[in-house]
């Protein structure tokens, strides 16, 4: 969100460090996309009303939407443009995604993703506050252990797997 801000001299790295971390996280998340298809989380806990697993699985289904779509629109935003290669931490270019030869749509894709990928980030901020504030809910007020189901085994009690 601030990156247009910085000085000429460190833009152009930031912008591609930004481009490269998110074709990362691109391929990261779909890893872990599948991983989750793979492997369903735990029941939630009995006592949660009807409100909080709707909330819940609104809010999950989400974050997965907001960690795909981000750095894919972000990809075809800079793909749009074809104006700078994305340097791929130095071990190469990352390949520009396939654009339409009619340049006003191109344009037009560009411009889109461009809102998408800006939108994106104020919506994965939301998500972010709401989910850690609903874990702390959780873990401070429920007392359901809800939290530490995200912790990896080795850190949760086993009296406290859910």
């Amino acid at each position: 969100l601030t990156m247009e801000d910085y000085p000429m001299s460190y833009r152009f790295t930031a912008f591609n460090l930004h481009k490269a971390t998110g074709i990362t996280l691109l391929g990261l998340s779909l890893l872990r996309l599948v991983w989750r298809f793979m492997n369903p989380p735990p029941p939630l806990p009995s006592g949660m009303s009807w409100w909080e697993r709707v909330a819940s699985y609104i809010s999950h289904w989400a974050l997965y939407a907001v960690i795909i779509i981000m750095p894919l629109s972000g990809w075809l935003m800079t793909s749009a443009s074809a104006k700078y290669p994305i340097m791929f931490f130095g071990l190469g270019e990352a390949p520009f995604i396939p654009m339409p030869a009619d340049a006003a749509l191109t344009k037009a894709i560009g411009s889109l993703s461009h809102e998408t990928h800006e939108w994106l980030g104020y919506g994965a901020i939301f998500l972010i506050v709401v989910h850690f504030a609903a874990a702390l809910k959780h873990h401070i007020v429920n007392k359901d252990f809800v939290l530490l189901r995200m912790l990896p085994r080795v850190f949760t009690p086993t009296s406290r797997r859910m």
